[in-house]
């Protein structure tokens, strides 16, 4: 119940976090509601960097949710252009990360990184189509354990800033393994064959447990 309540935080959110306590302490010598939005804030802060333990299903039959948050798209479309994977076909999801969610991605297979790629760009709304062609965003080429090319892609949105990539090039993942996080709300895309969807639009996906597509 503890670890509910208060789970551990990624890494990345110590710093901004002590940095909301000395803005509340200093928002507090002025006023008592000021510290009171100053602890808001830390609050939420703290809860932005939750990176929560998850129950991973660890079966090469099905491919996991990389990130918490809505699914806004389900589709069929060229590969990455990047990655010259243009001529070939693949169904892709996307997954959008408001401010609230838990902003850990996980990878949504085992097998191994062929590749990872970043992609300086701008800061387009992360939920419009033209995100995952304009936004920055961090590609990483994954060959799952049944030879299939499995393609994640961390993007930055309106108000992320930072894409942290915590993998590297020919490291062996497991499913649900973290693959890094985004800070400050973004989306998601997973680029596959050989598996049929299980979501659809408008559903809540949950990282690293939710099936999104079976062979």
């Amino acid at each position: 119940m503890f670890s509910k309540i208060f789970p551990k935080i990624h890494a990345e959110g110590y710093k901004f976090l002590v940095i909301a306590g000395i803005i509340t302490i200093i928002f507090y010598i002025f006023s008592d509601f000021l510290g009171l939005v100053g602890f808001v804030l830390t609050i939420w802060v703290y809860y932005f960097f939750r990176d929560p333990e998850r129950v991973i299903i660890n079966d090469d039959n099905f491919l996991v949710s990389p990130a918490d948050g809505e699914v806004i798209k389900v589709e069929e479309v060229d590969g990455p252009k990047e990655l010259n994977l243009v001529n070939k076909k693949f169904k892709k999801i996307s997954i959008f990360m408001n401010i609230f969610d838990c902003h850990v991605n996980r990878s949504p297979c085992g097998g191994k990184i062929e590749e990872i790629l970043y992609k300086p760009g701008k800061f387009f709304n992360a939920s419009l189509d033209k995100a995952s062609e304009d936004n920055e965003r961090n590609y990483y080429k994954i060959k799952d354990n049944q030879n299939n090319d499995i393609v994640l892609v961390q993007i930055a949105g309106l108000v992320a800033r930072r894409i942290v990539c915590e993998a590297n090039k020919d490291q062996e993942l497991n499913q649900g393994d973290r693959v890094g996080m985004i800070r400050f709300g973004s989306r998601a895309d997973v680029y596959y064959e050989n598996y049929e969807p299980l979501v659809k639009v408008g559903q809540i996906a949950v990282s690293g447990e939710t099936l999104l597509a079976k062979k």
